[in-house]
């Protein structure tokens, strides 16, 4: 920008094509329980975070364009996390799935993403469905990557943007973690001790 600041537009990055997209799942991260508000009451939910690359869809330098959505972990009837996987499946869930059905399994499996701009500029996946049949499954370039915190993995959790590790850090189960003392982030005086050990 040099001499002269500004305030920004928005419009300082690249932003999704708006339309529908074959997207590939690469990432799931569960978000643990969050307190938020929402239309000004507080509410506390499980919250998950999918994202998608867009293989066909690629950026100025070459990388492909990503989106993600934030979901309530909760496959209700009226869940937009129910709504969308099973238009992405093309069936309803079974019984048997509505009480276990494994997140991780919708990693590497692609769907038709379709991506709108809303009146404010910001990017939203609007909905998700099933690609047509026949349709091969890009590869990705985005490493596939689950995180959920009840099966915490260092080192996964360091794969996951700053920005997410954040959240993921106020959830209620990450400050329990803290308060019985199994806290997964070494802070500067224990890496100054593995120093001098």
């Amino acid at each position: 920008m040099g001499r002269y600041a500004k305030e920004p537009t928005g419009g300082d990055f690249e932003k999704t094509p708006p339309g529908t997209h074959i997207g590939v799942c690469f990432r799931v991260i569960d978000l643990g329980t969050q307190h938020e508000e929402y239309q000004g009451e507080p509410r506390v939910a499980n919250r998950v975070l999918v994202s998608w690359e867009l293989p066909n869809e690629l950026m100025q330098d070459g990388r492909p364009f990503a989106v993600s959505r934030f979901y309530t972990n909760s496959l209700h009837e009226k869940s937009a996390l129910r709504k969308d996987l099973e238009a992405w499946r093309g069936k309803p869930f079974t019984k048997a799935e509505l009480e276990r059905f494994d997140l991780a399994s919708i990693l590497n499996k692609a769907a038709m993403i379709s991506v709108v701009h809303t009146e404010t500029g910001r990017e939203k996946v609007n909905s998700v469905i099933a690609i047509p049949k026949g349709t091969p499954t890009p590869s990705v370039s985005n490493e596939l990557t689950a995180f959920f915190i009840d099966e915490w993995d260092d080192a996964v959790f360091a794969t996951i943007p700053k920005g997410i590790q954040e959240i993921i850090k106020k959830s209620d189960e990450f400050k329990l973690r803290q308060r019985v003392g199994d806290a997964p982030f070494p802070t500067e005086e224990d890496d100054w001790k593995l120093k001098l050990s």
